[in-house]
This record gives C-alpha cells, structure tokens and sequence, in this order.
C-alpha cells in the first residue's frame, strides 16, 4: 500500500543543562530520522538566554527547509522540532510548525502530532473571545487555550496545561517550549507515541525511539499516557493529567502496522517483531502452496519475512523501491498518477514469471494504489498471485490524525473480502483478522484504538464531524 496513509507529524524537543550549548543541531538530526512520519513541513525552535526565541519553518523535507538555512543561527540550550502531514489543516507554510506565538512577557513554541476531533468549536469560541488567528490548524487552538488559562485564569504552567486538556477531545504528543522550559504532553489515551531519553547532559523526547538511536541517546522510557514531563536541576520531573474516573488505553494500532519505523519501540512493544508476528499471523490463516514470498517495500517486508520463516518458502525481492522519487498524489492526471506508481516501484521480471507469488502489503484502503500495483506485477507473468493483507480491512475514516480516506471511498467499506478479489483480479485475498492482529501487536485489544477497523471510536465524535470535510488537502 502506498501513498494512501500519512500520519500527521513527527515532534521532538530537547533540553540541555548546560546553557552554553546549542541543541539545534541534534533536533535537526532527530527530524531527518522521523522524516517517515511528515514531509510536507518542517520546522525547529529554539530558545537562548541572550537573543530569546530562534525559530525557522519551511515546505517540504528537513534536508530542503534546511538547505540554504544556517542551523546553527537557530541557538539556545533548549529547542523542538517537526515535521507534518496535514490532516487538519491545509499544506502551506502558515500552517507549519512548530508554531510561535507571545506568551507571558515571552513566546510559546508548539509541536504537535496528532487530531483534536472539537478543534472547531474550541477555534470559534476563542475567535468570540477575541483571539486572531493565522493558520487553520488546531495547533494554534491549543496555544491560545494555553496562553487563555494562564493569562486570565491566572493558572501556573502545569495548572494551565491540566486545564487545557481537560478542553480537548483527540489525541496529541505536545513538545511545548515556554521561553527557556520544555513540556512534553501526551494524551490521556496515549493515542500518539512519544518517548524521553538522556544523552550526556540533554534530555531528549520524541515521537519514536529512532531519533535516540541517531545521535546515541539513550531511551529511558515512554511518557505515559496522561502524563507531562519537564526537566529542572538535570531530572525528568513528572506531572500526571487528572484522567477522569475511566481512564482507558488507545494506542494507534496503525503505528505497529505502518506508520512507525521497524526499528522504533512503542510502549513496550518492538515494531520490527510485531511486523514478524504479522506474517507468521497470516501463515497461520492462509497456509498456502507457493514458490516465493514478497513483500510491498517498505514496511511489509518484515511481515513478509514472518510468513517465509513460518512456511519454509522462500522469501524474494520482487518490487524493487525507488527512493528518489518524492510525493506521488499531486499529480494532475490520472494517467500521471499511474505513471508515478512506475516510478516509485518496478518488478524484477525473473523473480516474478512463471511463480506462483504471495505478495504481502500492510493495508489496503482505497485501494486504487493496490489495483496499479497489481497491474505491475501481472506485466511480468506470475503463475499465480495470491495478496495477503496484514491489517484488517479499514471500513471507517480515522478522526486522530490518519489522513485516510472517506467512507464512500473505502473499498472495504463497500465490497466484500471475494468483490475486492475480483476486483483486483487475483487468485486469492486474505486479511488478517482483528483477533490475529492483536495477538501479533501482543497488546490487550481494549489498549488499542481500532476505530477504523471496527467502527468502535475511542471518543465522542461531534455531531457535525464529516470526514469529507474534516480533511482538508
């Protein structure tokens, strides 16, 4: 499956002790490592004692904001850094992050992943209030409900957080630096990843533990759902949300399956095993007869893997990735779309004539892309093709930050498991089921948000939320 999921961002935040130091440089390696996870913006803020706040935003990848852009003007011994995709929100610059604005005789810089579901309602009862807004993001909504609480309720920072998310109804991991101080917010669902670790004399949060790996921070543990960490006297010091009197878990489950690189460890649970747990889930239901397993590059490759080891076929590369090639859904034409499936992927002929192939994918949503795939595959005379899936079929739109698709648009949300097959014209079509998935994350399923799959939210939605419109590309 490709180009038909995007998550909504990637955050980073760092503080450093030592207040000569300049930490800019590290957020923007972190960036570069969760560039997967947004490459429409990216942005980095930073605050130093002398010159005050330091902050730099532009379109596209941290290696083209960044390339006539001097990091190290960025200086300050505590920064954040983003990267987006747009869910809320439109793709332009007003909207990238992190977002800036006065705050307590200083300034406020947010980074955020992921969706609040009342953003709209929020924005219009500040808008009565008086506050002007410049972007269409609900970024901007929680930094002026901050900049609300603690200026005319007169609240202290961590009162004034508590207050605002007790306001919000979605899901969030917040890098918020408050003139020289850094916050990291998650939901009280834990919807979104976010991660601290320590490196020398820096504390480092992330969305995913990657961004240690790079510049050899070590993990110490996830943030925990409901939680605000900050960091004084070179300790993490912790703040726990007043969850309400049923707290309960909603780990995206996407993350596993999709989103979050295979090297990367969300709470608890490695997502390179778990991809491994998928394929040997899918053996287990579709034991089939075949001569080569392969996968969709990038992420079903170690589902791919898991079903090669659990069957004893073998495992080939039989789709071979171009990396240089960026966005593919802002084509024009039809015929442009197709032709950039063509550039993104290739079949290796040999790997592929006269086999009967199982060709693995993570998702499939619309599933225009899958029939393009297919299309490639079948150019180079397969014996048989059977596709198997390794996320259940998604009937529902996702509210908390997967840019996915409307209802009338996705397939299995319309067609059974045999039309699809049809459909695709293959000679069979398995998806992994609900029960098979959560076995494969190892996570209880009451932990896990599966709103898409089973149409079971983990919160209210407004009445007048539509995901023909709540999207806004």
């Amino acid at each position: 499956m490709q180009d038909e999921l995007q998550d909504k961002c990637g955050v980073v935040g760092i503080h450093s002790e030592n207040e000569s130091k300049d930490v800019s440089s590290f957020i923007y390696y972190c960036l570069f490592a969760l560039q997967h996870r947004g490459q429409e913006s990216a942005g980095i803020a930073t605050y130093n004692l002398d010159k005050g706040l330091n902050y730099y935003c532009g379109m596209g990848l941290i290696s083209d904001v960044f390339k006539d852009y001097e990091i190290n003007h960025l200086s300050g011994n505590v920064g954040i850094g983003h990267v987006r995709y747009s869910t809320t929100g439109q793709s332009k610059l007003e909207n990238s992050q992190p977002f800036v604005t006065d705050f307590d005789n200083g300034f406020i810089a947010m980074a955020h992943n992921g969706d609040i579901v009342n953003s709209r309602e929020l924005r219009d009862e500040l808008i009565e209030e008086g506050y002007s807004f410049k972007s269409n993001t609900d970024s901007e909504v929680i930094c002026y409900l901050l900049k609300r609480e603690h200026h005319d309720n007169q609240k202290d920072i961590l009162e004034s957080i508590e207050a605002v998310c007790k306001q919000l109804v979605g899901s969030y991991a917040l890098t918020i630096l408050i003139n020289g101080e850094l916050y990291a917010v998650r939901d009280p669902m834990g919807m979104k990843p976010l991660a601290v670790a320590k490196r020398k004399d820096d504390f480092v949060v992330a969305s995913e533990t990657v961004a240690f790996d790079v510049i050899n921070a070590k993990y110490i543990r996830d943030i925990e759902p409901g939680e605000v960490v900050y960091f004084e006297n070179n300790e993490i010091n912790s703040y726990m949300l007043d969850k309400g009197e049923e707290p309960y878990l909603a780990h995206c489950m996407f993350e596993y399956v999709y989103f979050a690189r295979p090297d990367s460890t969300i709470d608890g649970v490695n997502v390179y095993q778990t991809r491994l747990n998928i394929g040997e889930q899918l053996h287990k239901l579709y034991p089939i007869d075949a001569d080569v397993v392969i996968p969709v590059p990038d992420s079903s490759i170690p589902a791919a893997i898991g079903y090669s080891r659990a069957s004893g076929i073998p495992y080939g590369e039989g789709l071979i990735k171009n990396r240089y090639v960026g966005r593919t859904f802002i084509m024009p034409t039809q015929e442009e779309r197709e032709l950039a499936v063509r550039l993104k992927l290739n079949p290796i002929k040999e790997a592929i004539k006269g086999k009967r192939i199982i060709l693995i994918d993570d998702s499939i949503v619309r599933g225009t892309t899958s029939q393009q795939l297919l299309e490639l595959v079948k150019e180079a005379e397969p014996k048989e093709i059977h596709f198997l899936v390794g996320c259940p079929p998604v009937i529902s739109p996702c509210f908390y930050g997967v840019a996915m698709a409307t209802k009338k648009e996705l397939i299995a949300a319309n067609y059974s498991v045999e039309e699809i097959r049809e459909q695709l014209d293959v000679d069979s079509l398995g998806y992994i089921t609900l029960e098979a998935l959560v076995d494969a994350i190892g996570m209880p399923k009451e932990d896990l948000c599966l709103g898409c799959i089973n149409e079971k939210y983990p919160t209210e939605l407004p009445e007048d939320i539509e995901a023909e419109t709540y999207y806004k590309p």
